[in-house]
């Protein structure tokens, strides 16, 4: 079991690294200026978007422009305290893990549900947001997993002989 949680939070990890990395190239295009960014970035977006047929980011409704600012206030921040959380062993990580997790599976839920429900999506389209479907739920469930695999101690404790004086 302890080697199966290594390995997931090694993919967690890996994960959130490039989310914090790709997430302000692409996905904040939609809410930022495009000014803020450099031509090549601006035509990596373009090219995705043709090459997976993403009408979501091509077209932007009002919903997906709400998720993205959702991503940018609290998911994004998330990504970041998981790293850091995670490189220094702090005993939270689980917590910012399972914050993560929900909010993503929630995020993702509309988006799928806008995606399937249309079908207007490419399977090049669902084979790209699936996973991250797939993320949010292995982040939840590493925040519901506990750290240590020895069970609790339920019941009275060893007495030591001698008892207490109130």
């Amino acid at each position: 079991m302890s080697a199966l949680l290594k390995l997931v939070d090694v993919l967690l990890f890996l994960a959130f690294l490039l989310l914090a990395v790709v997430v302000p190239l692409i996905d904040f295009q939609e809410v930022f200026p495009k000014s803020f960014y450099p031509d090549f970035v601006i035509d990596l977006k373009r090219w995705y978007v043709a090459q997976s047929g993403d009408y979501l980011m091509a077209e932007a409704p009002h919903f997906v422009v709400g998720l993205i600012w959702f991503e940018l206030l609290f998911q994004w921040p998330l990504l970041f305290l998981n790293l850091y959380a995670f490189l220094s062993s702090k005993a939270w990580y689980k917590t910012t893990c399972l914050i993560y997790g929900v909010s993503l599976v929630s995020s993702m839920s509309a988006t799928m549900g806008e995606v399937v429900g249309s079908n207007r999506a490419s399977n090049t389209l669902l084979t790209i947001y699936w996973p991250f479907m797939g993320l949010g739920v292995l982040a939840t469930l590493r925040g519901l997993v506990p750290c240590s695999s020895k069970a609790p101690i339920n019941g009275p404790r060893p007495s030591n002989g001698r008892k207490k004086r109130a």
